[in-house]
């Protein structure tokens, strides 16, 4: 699937999800009628909805399950490039030592991070993500600090004034931190400002910051800079990331590992 169809499918999930949380119910009709597909493809996307607990399916259509737009946004982005995000994910959980204090954001790489970090023992993970949190719930050998703060619903993480102060108080030995797009000049973005904000003086705070991003990444610009490339120790991508942009990376001083 090409990233055009990706971003078309997304927002007519994310539309027929309005419609269901607004009316109450929908009908496979209707919506093939209004989007101008077929209706198998509305078939496929009331499945996938129903499959992420966001809708429950009906005999011809759907109505209200227990998820919400947030919800299918948090789903959307675990379900692109998995195989990518996991190899990163072992790739930098195998730089954690034993007693490191690290930071993980609320990208969903980091999330793969936290999903091969389940065996380690004497780990504190500080994050503002509440899908870390959760991943991290049960795991004995992991102590986990919520960092608290205004709820981005969108990404299930929490910013402002209030998460700062509390990442103020730690030593944070490596910090993982996702990103929108990479690219020089404008360093690391992200397509909230909100985030952005936040992890400015995150990263600046980490002893060792390393970026971690698949190859769809290198070349995109968000909305928001949170910082340069020559801020970051590392960075981790997959092997479908332009060489040309990889060796930019590297001439500024910046260590590139592709898995």
């Amino acid at each position: 699937m090409n990233s055009t169809r990706e971003l078309y499918m997304e927002e007519r999930r994310r539309t027929i999800l309005e419609r269901v949380e607004s009316q109450g119910r929908v009908a496979v009709g209707d919506l093939s009628e209004e989007f101008g597909v077929s209706e198998a493809t509305i078939r496929a996307d009331l499945n996938a909805l129903s499959r992420d607990g966001l809708v429950v399916r009906t005999h011809g259509g759907a109505v209200q399950g227990g998820g919400r737009l947030y919800d299918l946004a948090l789903a959307t982005r675990r379900q692109r490039h998995v195989h990518e995000k996991s190899s990163i994910g072992i790739a930098a959980a195998s730089l954690v030592a034993e007693g490191d204090s690290i930071f993980l954001d609320s990208s969903s790489t980091a999330l793969a991070i936290a999903q091969q970090l389940k065996h380690r023992r004497s780990i504190s993970v500080i994050t503002n993500s509440l899908a870390v949190a959760q991943e991290l719930l049960d795991v004995v050998g992991v102590s986990v600090i919520v960092v608290g703060g205004n709820l981005q619903r969108e990404t299930l993480s929490m910013v402002g004034n209030e998460s700062l102060a509390l990442v103020e108080k730690y030593n944070i030995q490596k910090g993982f931190f996702g990103a929108h797009g990479i690219a020089i000049p404008e360093g690391l973005t992200d397509v909230s400002a909100e985030e952005a904000a936040f992890k400015i003086p995150v990263v600046q705070k980490c002893r060792q910051a390393i970026a971690v991003l698949d190859s769809t990444k290198w070349g995109k610009v968000g909305l928001a800079s949170f910082a340069a490339i020559d801020d970051f120790d590392i960075v981790i991508s997959n092997t479908g990331a332009p060489a040309a942009s990889v060796e930019r990376v590297r001439a500024a001083g910046t260590e590139v590992v592709l898995v």
